[in-house]
């Protein structure tokens, strides 16, 4: 009996024991998991992180190509309105230097006949003044060097000047002209919005044989729609698209007269610079209507600047002027000196201010005018010179600047300094008017 319960309590003794042992394994397996899962968790940290590193090194990569990128498109940028300017400067002083010489050549006294020709080189070198803008316009377009200006004015500021400067040519060809005043004031560039009339309007007195050209603005809601009808011979429906592209003509020139298919171009770039929806109605042999979508503004527009006086032909007083001439194209120098001595000017031409200091000192004269390109060597600023000459002479010298630098930072200099200022190429009769009322 006694051997029966050692047996029974060895069996709950073994038993205890093997619950014992049972719980004592499931935690020994539980801390062995959790060491399991804590070191995949090591490891998937140290991956993550590893990741991290190498998407951050792409990122940093990327950034570089990209800042990389950048400025070589800035530097692109740069070499193009760089390359833009400096074409504008070359092409036009050849260009001046030739009219001036034309005009001094024009006010000789020439064998029969020759004044026609003179006549003639001179409507060859409006015709290329005017080819070598339009392709500038298109070049500085594509190079995103020319911006508009957007602001409010009325309409009448790009109307009338628009009016003087084509009554004469409408009248010479035997056609009516009527641009139709608006003082409505819109948003827009007014000198692109000026580009963009000029030439359709100087498209539709070219191609108009008989009748006239309307030029007027009527109310469209909030815009403004200016139209340029005329009574040519009309478009046809399939080429509407083709003479808004370079180079594409519709119409044969009239006698005497070359176009060159760019006008539309740059009507059609200007318009999509500014967002000015451009539309053509037209019927065959009975003319043409191009419209210009304009946004209408409630606004009134800002005060005009005080103007000067308005010069006027005192003739003279050129004859005996003293004037300095600082130019550093050679071929452009001697035309204006050529063309100012056939005045009866007294001329000192010379490259730089301290060259200019040098003539005037053996000249023995002080300039009553300085006329100085705007760009001169080795990075001397016309501003500068005229600066230079009137510190020398202490008084202020009355100067103008010529320039073939049409962009609004040499209007701006100009300005600044509250100089005269003349754009190449140089229009002998405005030098000459300009010339007469400083001397004034």
């Amino acid at each position: 009996m006694q051997a029966g319960d050692n047996i029974d309590d060895l069996k709950r003794q073994i038993a205890k024991l093997e619950k014992i042992n049972g719980a004592l394994m499931s935690r020994v397996e539980r801390s062995v998991d959790s060491q399991f899962n804590a070191f995949s968790l090591f490891e998937t940290a140290i991956a993550l992180d590893q990741q991290v590193r190498r998407r951050t090194q792409e990122l940093q990569q990327a950034m570089r190509s990209i800042e990389k990128a950048k400025r070589q498109a800035e530097a692109a940028s740069s070499l193009k309105s760089t390359f833009v300017t400096s074409v504008s400067h070359d092409l036009l002083q050849p260009l001046n230097a030739a009219r001036l010489a034309l005009s001094a050549i024009g006010d000789m006294q020439t064998a029969p006949g020759a004044a026609g020709l003179v006549e003639q080189v001179d409507r060859c070198l409006v015709t290329l003044e005017e080819l070598i803008r339009t392709l500038l316009d298109l070049s500085k377009l594509d190079a995103g060097v020319m911006k508009p200006d957007i602001h409010v004015f009325e309409l009448n500021d790009v109307f009338e000047p628009l009016a003087r400067d084509f009554t004469y040519f409408a009248r010479k060809r035997g056609l009516k002209l009527r641009i139709i005043g608006s003082g409505r004031n819109v948003r827009s560039d007014p000198l692109m919005l000026r580009r963009i009339l000029q030439n359709l309007l100087a498209n539709a007195l070219r191609y108009t044989s008989r009748g006239g050209v309307v030029v007027g603005a009527r109310r469209r809601g909030d815009n403004v729609l200016v139209q340029v009808c005329d009574t040519g011979p009309g478009i046809a429906d399939d080429r509407r698209d083709a003479i808004f592209h370079e180079f594409q003509r519709e119409q044969k020139d009239p006698p005497g007269e070359t176009g060159f298919g760019l006008g539309l171009a740059i009507v059609r770039r200007f318009a999509q610079e500014l967002n000015h929806p451009i539309s053509l109605a037209s019927r065959l042999g009975r003319g043409s209507t191009f419209s210009v979508l304009l946004p209408l503004s409630a606004e009134a527009p800002p005060p005009p600047p005080v103007e000067s006086p308005p010069l006027r032909a005192y003739q003279n007083l050129i004859a005996g002027a003293k004037i300095l001439v600082i130019e550093n194209e050679p071929e452009v120098s001697e035309a204006m000196v050529r063309l100012l001595e056939r005045w009866g000017c007294e001329v000192a031409a010379a490259a730089s201010a301290a060259e200019a200091l040098d003539k005037i000192g053996a000249w023995r004269n002080t300039p009553q005018i300085v006329i100085a390109d705007l760009h001169l060597n080795n990075g001397e600023r016309g501003t500068q010179a005229i600066e230079t000459i009137r510190r020398a002479f202490g008084r202020d010298t009355p100067a103008l600047l010529v320039t073939a630098d049409h962009s609004p930072k040499a209007e701006e200099e100009a300005r600044r300094q509250k100089l005269e200022m003349l754009k190449k190429p140089v229009r002998p009769a405005e030098l000459r008017s300009l010339l007469s009322f400083l001397l004034a």
